[in-house]
């Protein structure tokens, strides 16, 4: 793994980032390598601004673990 890589130090080490819900107002913790997450009040999803450099750095896999990579690409493509 790659100590240095500065783009991928959320994803190996998830921070909580509080959101604000757009449709009731409610606050919501989300971890910094989720990319949505349902308002616990009303169920919208929220979802979390994730550009990663998982989607383009030829190094991601061997950066991030190959389990968190997967899980991460899996995600971003079916928001596409």
């Amino acid at each position: 793994m790659f100590e240095q890589c500065p783009g991928a130090s959320n994803i190996r080490t998830p921070t909580i980032e509080l959101k604000t819900c757009p449709q009731c107002g409610a606050e919501i913790e989300m971890f910094s390598s989720d990319m949505q997450m349902d308002c616990p009040k009303c169920g919208f999803t929220v979802y979390n601004d994730l550009e990663s450099c998982i989607q383009w750095c030829e190094y991601a896999k061997e950066c991030v673990g190959e389990e968190v990579y997967e899980r991460l690409m899996k995600k971003v493509s079916k928001q596409e």
